[in-house]
């Protein structure tokens, strides 16, 4: 199916709705908590222009990266995303990016799914409550590390032990 990829405007999270179509909501920062008044526009719009409501599903695509701890993954990330957001907001004339600013996205409020496997998990079931249920996440990890090994260990956590958690706490209980 299609999906159609939205960041933080009202207008495309409506116009999604009006169109019936999956909402993939593009986080490059700050808090799940903010979408979530425009995910609720998205169904709204929806309802009101006749579309099913189980065909109005949400996803997320959010910078996310696994490592063994929490700081591991920290550390392991944090240069490239540094290195992005600084080439990208001089364009934008954004401020210079910090390591203080990065670890409150990576922290318990933020919006980077970026930690230890059970960190992510918990960050992804806490998003997906947030935002009223999410039919997937997709996970921005090209900005971690030019380092091959660390991008590859991050994909089996992410998919040996996250994925696994996850599933569990989104299966129907008997």
């Amino acid at each position: 199916p299609v999906w159609l990829g939205v960041g933080g405007t009202p207008e495309s999270f409506a116009r999604a709705g009006l169109l019936g179509l999956p909402l993939m909501v593009a986080i490059i920062g700050g808090t799940f908590e903010r979408f979530g008044p425009l995910v609720e526009l998205y169904h709204e719009t929806g309802r009101r222009a006749g579309h099913d409501p189980a065909a109005l599903r949400v996803g997320v695509h959010a910078m996310g990266f696994v490592g063994e701890t929490d700081q591991a993954a920290k550390d392991a990330f944090f240069p490239g995303w540094a290195h992005l957001t600084a080439t990208v907001g001089r364009e934008r004339r954004w401020s210079a990016p910090s390591r203080a600013q990065f670890d409150a996205m990576a922290g318990p409020e933020g919006a980077f799914l970026v930690g230890a496997p059970s960190t992510v998990a918990a960050k992804m079931l806490q998003a997906s409550q947030t935002l009223g249920g999410l039919s997937r996440i997709t996970f921005q990890m090209s900005t971690a590390s030019l380092e091959t090994t660390a991008m590859k260990r991050s994909i089996e956590l992410l998919g040996a032990e996250v994925a696994p958690i996850v599933r569990a706490s989104a299966a129907p209980k008997p």
